[in-house]
């Protein structure tokens, strides 16, 4: 299928002065109104700007935010508006600008596109594809998301603009079009150029533009490798690979931008996006992101991951065994007969519940039939958090106010914390079960401060 270069450019055209003009225009007026709160929307969101530990940076080049898929409310935000060099970040406009042409057709995923000299010259990390050979869209899309592979990023830009620089004119015109007021684009694949910025909160903004436009292509950033001509390529974004609920998105590096990552991450039906821009290495980069998505979770009453104490639920006696004495060897001399072994009484579990953070009892299983552990909701040591105050009289009137939706067998307390020098008051019901906690957070969900259930021994 033949690519009208001219059609596709038409859509996109945005001449460099207009743009200028354009940008200068809009920035205003979209700044106020552009697709996420200047704010977090909560007490506990400031709790988690403050409380996040500074990570290693690259001086002067950090910005970290973290957004509410479902809300649109900012949870952290640092440098959320300060140009930065997104490297590989670049990418996720070339695909979304790739999502598009199949959308309306221009591609398929089955199609082969031409390899260039262009493209097969790109520095790396790259595919290692030759002029005249072809790729499938398909492959290429794959080689983009999971080896972040340069030179098939080029022929993705020729194959849907014709040249990389009509391709990058294109990519900002797109930019603009989803409010992604401060980026500006100059090449497809990310490579230092000092013309090519963005922002942490931008690049929020298109990785949500990919959830609402492109839902359908998603688990391409969530394919953990990809083979190639007998080669497998693992996702560059380590994340993917073990922490929980984290499902797609992209990482990028060049010395000049730091370490780069975009994550988007599911858990208990709530989704949230991250960007960690700027930082020092590979390794502090991921650790940062992931206290980031932890924090955040728990900000929106999404329990973490860790699970709470084993609990007994009751206890049989083992028996006393005795153990047969072996014959003594003819080998030896001396006597080889042991001694008559009992094995110590002791109390062993019939039932032990371990829980994650889904609240659901596990099933021990043993050499015998397998138990089922007794449910969590007989388990009263939980307790729902309904806001933070400056006043201890504001946690109480709180208390006070809700408490007629709440357990009647819960015990309303105020729990005073320190933080940057100012005690602050939380207003909490303890000693209520799993199931009232989730239910009695259900029933408060609308509250401007928020509802948040924390698990046995929780902060």
């Amino acid at each position: 299928m033949a690519v009208n270069h001219t059609v596709r450019q038409a859509r996109y055209a945005v001449p460099m002065q207009a743009f200028r003009l354009i940008s200068g225009i809009f920035a205003v007026l979209l700044w106020g109104l552009c697709t996420f709160a200047a704010a977090p929307a909560y007490a506990a969101s400031v709790d988690i700007a403050a409380q996040t530990a500074e990570p290693p940076l690259v001086d002067g080049r950090y910005g970290s935010i973290v957004v509410d898929a479902d809300s649109l409310n900012i949870i952290h935000a640092r440098q959320i508006d300060a140009q930065r060099f997104p490297a590989s970040l670049t990418k996720l406009m070339t695909l979304y600008l790739t999502f598009d042409a199949l959308n309306d057709g221009t591609l398929t995923l089955d199609q082969k596109l031409p390899i260039s000299r262009k493209a097969q010259n790109t520095p790396p990390g790259k595919l290692g594809v030759k002029k005249g050979q072809f790729i499938t869209v398909d492959d290429a899309i794959q080689a983009v998301t999971v080896k972040s592979a340069n030179d098939v990023a080029v022929v993705l830009a020729e194959a849907i603009g014709g040249t990389e620089a009509q391709f990058a004119e294109m990519m900002t015109a797109r930019a603009i079009s989803l409010g992604m007021v401060k980026t500006q684009f100059s090449n497809p694949h990310g490579l230092p150029n000092p013309l090519q910025v963005t922002t942490a909160r931008d690049m929020a903004k298109l990785a949500m533009a990919h959830l609402n436009n492109h839902s359908r292509y998603y688990h391409y950033f969530g394919q953990k490798s990809f083979r190639y001509k007998g080669k497998t390529y693992k996702n560059t974004n380590g994340l993917l690979h073990w922490l929980e609920g984290v499902d797609g998105f992209k990482t990028g590096y060049t010395r000049a931008s730091g370490y780069n990552l975009v994550v988007s991450a599911k858990r208990d039906g709530r989704r949230i996006i991250a960007v960690v821009l700027g930082g020092a290495s590979n390794k502090s980069r991921n650790a940062h992101m992931q206290d980031l998505i932890e924090r955040s979770f728990t900000s929106i009453g999404v329990q973490p991951m860790t699970s709470v104490a084993p609990v007994m639920v009751s206890a049989t006696k083992r028996k006393t065994v005795k153990k047969p004495v072996p014959s003594a060897s003819p080998m030896k001399t001396a006597s080889a007969a042991m001694p008559s072994a009992k094995l110590a009484s002791a109390k062993i579990p019939a039932a032990v519940r371990l829980r994650g953070r889904n609240n659901q009892p596990v099933t021990i299983t043993t050499k015998g039939a397998p138990i089922a552990a007794q449910s969590a909701a007989l388990d009263n040591a939980w307790s729902i958090q309904v806001g933070t105050f400056n006043t201890k009289q504001d946690a109480l009137a709180q208390l006070e106010g809700v408490g007629l939706m709440v357990s009647n067998t819960a015990t309303p307390v105020v729990m005073p914390f320190k933080q940057n020098g100012r005690v602050f008051y939380r207003a909490r019901f303890k000693n209520i079960s799993s199931g009232q906690a989730q239910k009695s957070c259900r029933a408060l969900s609308a509250l401007k401060t928020g509802c948040a259930v924390i698990s046995p021994g929780g902060r």
